[in-house]
């Protein structure tokens, strides 16, 4: 008997300059962390903008996996200043995601957002941000060191105090646990509809909920994906996102075939 097929979890790219050339791309430590990690099947969708019947791609996906980058959201998405010169940006991104997490949404479909993946969900859903976290005050720099090796970069940097009766709590089986933290921007104002599920010393927070989720939706400023393997935390979680994934097919599996 064939081994039964796979569920496949969308991955948006980036759009990077690779020579003279601009390329899709997605990191290679997102697409281990769904293969290996929810044990589901990586779908690149190219970041093409308006270009798509954002339905006719969702029906083709199982769940979403909304990735960190270097790049920031653009202000302009969720009423900000505009950005300091030289700051960058990635509209084929932002005209990409920000459809397809809010549909997605609406959906029901299961999505987990790393990074700026938590930054474009709290836009979607009304929400603001601070392009420099480090200059709020009461604030620490959340960035990471550039001069340092990538190893010291995704260490571990600081702890985060996980909600009380929360998801990340109940999956984690504890009250907090120590995260890397790698990013300039974060959470200023919340989006409706979202439950913060974590939060730095410092109060900015570092992961939601999606509360009307019926079967995953959660979004972690932190990444995950860094060495899944080796933490237990990270392991949990996208080891849940596939679970879930596979709860959410056999359930609309099941619609389907009453309706037909």
């Amino acid at each position: 008997m064939p081994a039964p097929s796979r569920p496949v979890v969308g991955i948006p790219a980036c759009i990077k300059p690779v020579g003279a050339h601009p390329f899709h791309a997605v990191g290679d430590k997102y697409i281990r962390a769904v293969s290996e990690g929810a044990d589901c099947l990586p779908f690149l969708i190219p970041a093409l903008g308006g270009w798509y019947d954002i339905d006719a791609v969702l029906d083709r996906l199982d769940g979403l996996l909304i990735t960190g980058s270097a790049s920031n959201v653009e202000p302009k998405h969720y009423d900000g200043v505009a950005s300091e010169p030289g700051t960058l940006h990635d509209p084929d991104r932002d005209a990409t995601t920000l459809p397809l997490i809010r549909r997605a949404i609406e959906r029901g479909i299961p999505v987990l957002a790393i990074c700026r993946g938590l930054q474009e969900l709290n836009v979607v859903c009304g929400g603001t941000l601070h392009q420099h976290v480090e200059r709020v005050p009461g604030r620490v720099d959340h960035r990471a060191d550039d001069s340092k090796a990538v190893e010291v970069q995704y260490g571990p940097a600081h702890d985060v105090a996980l909600a009380e009766g929360g998801a990340l709590a109940a999956l984690f089986g504890k009250a907090g646990t120590t995260v890397n933290t790698i990013h300039a921007q974060g959470i200023d104002r919340l989006g409706a509809g979202l439950a913060v599920e974590a939060t730095a010393p410092d109060g900015q927070i570092e992961a939601v909920r999606i509360e009307a989720a019926p079967y995953f939706g959660l979004a972690t400023q932190w990444h995950p994906e860094w060495r899944f393997r080796e933490n237990p935390d990270s392991t949990a979680l996208f080891k849940a996102f596939g679970v879930a994934i596979r709860r959410y097919v056999a359930d609309r599996d099941a619609h389907r075939a009453a309706a037909e």
